[in-house]
């Protein structure tokens, strides 16, 4: 594979193209050819050098026709002082649809290849510039939905998750040396530190389980949790998301039904993105429109992660609310008695078993805090939330941590039940395997396509 990347040079527009707008556009090359081509179709204003992270200016003309394209910059960041470790050239251009696209149809007839999904930053991972970890980390920080995610992203980025897991399987391999040559060469060595050696796969295996912790956090912070405000109509849903989004995202009167479709707001509580969805009040009705709104707020509370059951204070626990909490009841949920401003919450009576109980007043914006609260507590898993978090593990490190650490314990149990020293070599070597998977030292060209296709064509 790295034969094949080395004698390509790739192309890609690296920004985002809107229609009419944006001011600036960036088409990246990467490769041997990337310079040769760039010199080919760029007219440069004065005597350019050409030397490494040099800004030249001037313009993209046509080869054959000598047609001007645009006004551009270009940045030149040569081998091997670039992200892909080989030559890298960007031109920078007015935004929008056809400049970028001009351009890169230029470099195409050039010679260049349009690149594949994250392949720049497969490049950079070939060549040696980054760990698997740092890849994964770069797609993440592009994706973050909050600003705890990225700063978890810009953590594994700098290497936080791979210095741990390279120190973890350097010391495996040590222990594995040391056991395969106790094999090879009994007689001619001093007998195992077996002592030293249970201490070392126990730190090993305590680091291990330490990582793995941070799977749960690590997923609220890259997809967020999707939480949907569901009640009978004209209870406040409405008035409850306009008040915790700050905007007046949800339609509200004193009609009930006003609702028919299910409103969206992306929120951010405590570092986790919140999908916040409104949903229109469950009844049975005739109005179809009506109808469908209902079986759209049944739907979303089937893919919903939280449910917030809203009811009114001021009338108390209906037989409608009674029939919506028989639908959810074993789902996750928190009770939102809201319109506290006008009937006490104290006064509603409700099922004993119902844990989570939070007053509200949407229409004056009280009770959000105690709210977003109640969320945290009952979407947090295990000991460590979201602000202690300085790295969290993907699904595909959590798997691989996942064997390295039963292939540890099964080391342990050899150990204990005195079994042959190439019984202990087995299990070593899984682990050290499912360690190297996380950074890369060993990974299969499947697994690599795997976790490339997901970026963007110009990363």
């Amino acid at each position: 594979m790295k034969n094949i990347v080395q004698q390509e040079t790739i192309v890609a527009i690296a920004s985002a193209v809107v229609p009419n707008q944006g001011s600036i556009g960036i088409v990246r090359l990467s490769g041997v050819t990337a310079l040769e081509i760039t010199q080919k179709i760029f007219i440069p204003q004065g005597k350019p050098s050409w030397k490494s992270h040099q800004i030249l200016y001037g313009y993209i003309q046509h080869p054959d026709t000598q047609q001007i394209i645009d006004e551009v910059l270009v940045l030149l960041m040569l081998s091997p002082r670039s992200y892909t470790r080989e030559d890298v050239i960007e031109i920078h251009c007015h935004g929008g649809i056809i400049p970028v696209q001009q351009i890169l149809e230029l470099c195409l007839e050039c010679g260049a290849r349009l690149a594949n999904a994250g392949e720049f930053t497969l490049r950079a991972f070939l060549n040696g510039r980054i760990d698997l970890t740092q890849a994964e980390s770069i797609s993440e920080i592009v994706g973050a939905k909050s600003p705890q995610a990225s700063h978890v992203a810009l953590s594994g980025l700098r290497g936080k998750l791979a210095q741990p897991i390279r120190e973890m399987r350097s010391s495996l391999l040590d222990i594995l040396a040391e056991v395969e040559a106790r094999i090879d060469f009994e007689d001619d060595l001093p007998p195992l530190d077996e002592a030293q050696i249970r201490e070392d796969l126990e730190v090993s295996l305590s680091q291990v389980k330490h990582i793995l912790a941070t799977k749960d956090q690590g997923e609220l912070l890259r997809s967020g949790v999707k939480v949907a405000i569901v009640g009978r109509p004209n209870v406040g849903k409405s008035s409850l998301l306009n008040a915790w989004s700050k905007t007046d995202r949800a339609i509200v009167t004193d009609l009930p039904g006003t609702t028919r479709d299910v409103v969206e707001s992306q929120l951010v509580v405590q570092g986790i993105p919140i999908q916040v969805l409104d949903t229109a009040g469950i009844r049975e009705t005739e109005d179809t429109v009506e109808k469908i709104g209902v079986a759209r707020s049944l739907q979303a509370v089937s893919q919903a992660d939280l449910i917030l059951f809203t009811i009114d204070a001021s009338v108390g626990w209906t037989l409608e609310d009674e029939e919506i909490y028989r639908q959810i009841k074993d789902l996750n949920l928190i009770l939102v008695i809201n319109k506290t401003d006008i009937a006490p919450s104290e006064g509603v009576k409700y099922p004993d078993e119902i844990n989570q109980i939070v007053p509200t007043a949407g229409a004056l914006n009280q009770g959000i805090y105690a709210l977003e609260t109640a969320i945290i507590d009952t979407i947090k898993k295990g000991e460590t939330t979201a602000g202690d978090l300085d790295i969290a593990i993907n699904q595909r490190q959590a798997a691989a941590l996942t064997r390295a650490k039963i292939a540890l314990i099964q080391v342990q149990e050899t150990m204990e039940n005195q079994l042959p020293l190439d019984f202990w070599t087995i299990d070593l070597r899984i682990a050290i395997q499912a360690l190297g998977e996380i950074t890369g030292e060993e990974v299969t060209e499947s697994v690599l396509d795997r976790i490339f296709s997901r970026f963007c064509i110009g990363k």
